[in-house]
């Protein structure tokens, strides 16, 4: 029986760097976890949306980095407390057809009395488009004959864009 002395452990050596994949694939499993956090802090802190910052925040990491539109609602209730979240439309890279009807389909059957409407615009400019400002009419007037109030519409971009902060609604 012959004694061998241990020697320590020699570690790999890897001299390949982290591809781009890999890293995106880590920025992808942050953005999750961050997203995570939001939508948890959104559901127990009732005054999450009394600031449109928070909103904004929350719905620029969520949707300022895809390329194609999305359309939805985040339902509140009356104290403004977040109560869900919903995409209702996809369309493409500039642009998502959006019906009224469609729209109000869900929130009657919801405790919502309050709506944030929002889409995103690949392109990254936030100016609303004439189609935007029209929908955004639409669905005011719709809403008030079921008695909710639409706080914003938001599009999100490079930056973010509200009617309500600029007075058009």
């Amino acid at each position: 029986m012959t004694n061998q002395i241990a020697s320590e452990d020699t570690p790999e050596y890897n001299a390949s760097p982290k591809t781009s994949v890999t890293l995106k694939l880590e920025e992808d499993a942050i953005i999750s976890q961050a997203l995570s956090i939001l939508h948890k802090r959104m559901k127990k802190i009732g005054d999450v949306m009394t600031t449109p910052e928070h909103v904004e925040n929350y719905l620029k990491l969520k949707y300022s980095q895809l390329n194609y539109e999305v359309f939805g609602i985040l339902y509140l209730d009356g104290r403004n407390k977040f109560l869900l979240d919903e995409e209702l439309f996809r369309g493409t890279v500039d642009g998502a057809s959006v019906h009224v009807r469609e729209v109000f389909r869900n929130v009657i059957s919801t405790p919502a009395t309050a709506l944030i409407l929002y889409h995103n615009h690949p392109s990254g400019n936030t100016e609303p488009s004439s189609a935007d400002r029209l929908i955004t009419e639409r669905l005011v007037k719709a809403a008030g004959l079921f008695e909710i109030r639409i706080l914003d519409h938001l599009i999100i971009g490079n930056d973010c864009y509200s009617f309500a902060k600029q007075g058009l609604l």
